[in-house]
């Protein structure tokens, strides 16, 4: 976890109490799918007890599993991006508890005041660009030459 990927971190507090003015109180039992990889991405989470794993699927081999992630984190980012389809798949390690959001509602809370359109733009990158290179880095050390996921 980084601090840019927590809500915390990511958001100032008065874009974060908007944005969890709009959430609804939802948990998922361990092993519980949130999503699959190439799915409509309509809703996100902000877990926020417990812990989701992010996974990569990867053809004749088990998922990859890619990064795990708790407290505070931003589950699921390609709501945020056309064609809202998502790029992993997702997974209760544990029980969950989180916030979950409906995507196009945040979408137009984003239009509605460019300021905290920003700033959720913003903070939904940092986590992207986190996660793209927490991907490299796991995929590196499962498949690449011995202790080349440590390089970068």
């Amino acid at each position: 976890m980084t601090s840019t990927t927590t809500l915390a971190a990511g958001l100032p507090t008065e874009h974060r109490e908007r944005l969890l003015r709009a959430a609804r109180e939802v948990s998922f039992a361990a092993g519980a799918r949130l999503f699959e990889e190439g799915g409509r991405a309509d809703r996100f989470w902000i877990v926020r007890t417990g812990s989701v794993t992010l996974d990569l699927c990867v053809p004749g081999r088990r998922a990859a599993v890619i990064e795990s992630l708790g407290h505070g984190e931003l589950v699921g980012w390609a709501w945020h991006f056309p064609p809202y389809r998502w790029h992993l798949g997702a997974e209760a390690m544990t029980p969950v508890r989180a916030w979950e959001f409906d995507a196009e509602a945040v979408r137009a809370l984003c239009a509605q005041d460019p300021a905290f359109g920003r700033a959720v733009a913003v903070w939904v990158g940092n986590v992207v660009a986190h996660r793209l290179h927490a991907a490299r880095i796991r995929l590196l050390d499962l498949y690449g030459p011995h202790g080349s996921g440590s390089l970068l």
